[in-house]
């Protein structure tokens, strides 16, 4: 006999999907937050009225987030950076300067006063 572990996503008491990793689980539950956070929206308006046109687009709206992101203008995902938290430790206030952080200049800049 076999044990098998299943994730199961349950909004106000009704199972909305199984999954067998807690991570694809996560990420539908998230996806779920979403829609509703959405449909909220949606509801506020007077654009779409029908209650079940507000569920169903906001769940639509949701599974296709990346893409409305990327229409409504907000940045890609960035890549993994390629500084690790070493470099930016060794990075000096010029450094950070040249390569247009002032951000990482003022955390260099006390770093440099720390090593002095």
């Amino acid at each position: 006999m076999a044990v098998v572990v299943k994730y199961v996503v349950e909004r106000n008491g009704v199972e909305k999907m199984t999954f067998a990793a807690k991570a694809e689980a996560d990420a539908y539950d998230k996806m779920l937050d979403i829609a509703e956070d959405i449909q909220q929206l949606l509801a506020a308006s007077s654009l779409c009225p029908n209650e079940q046109q507000q569920d169903e687009l906001a769940f639509f709206l949701a599974q296709h987030k990346d893409e409305l992101l990327q229409a409504l203008g907000a940045k890609a995902k960035a890549a993994k950076k390629d500084k690790t938290e070493t470099d930016v430790v060794n990075t000096t206030t010029a450094d950070a300067i040249r390569v247009g952080k002032p951000e990482l200049s003022v955390a260099a800049s006390s770093l440099d006063e720390q090593a002095a």
